[in-house]
């Protein structure tokens, strides 16, 4: 898991879980069940946007490494 996730952001996935079930708990199911998920569901697309983000910065400095030998600068020639 720790190869996916953070620990802020497994942190943030624990929290807003305990508190999405408190929350059923405490209001029963009703109408506000739809808010609360979605407030959940919003939390998890932050978290995941985060990930992405991470991969796609990873990627981009891999690719980076390999095509910085071969620049030519002044002075480099």
């Amino acid at each position: 898991m720790k190869k996916y996730f953070d620990a802020a952001s497994l942190a943030v996935i624990v929290i807003t879980f305990v508190l999405f079930v408190f929350a059923l708990v405490a209001k029963g199911i009703t109408h506000d069940l739809l808010l609360e998920a979605g407030v959940f569901l919003v939390s998890v697309k932050l978290i995941m946007m985060g990930y992405k983000n991470s991969q796609d910065h990873e990627r981009i400095l891999s690719q980076l490494r390999a095509v910085s030998p071969n620049i030519k600068g002044p002075g480099r020639e």
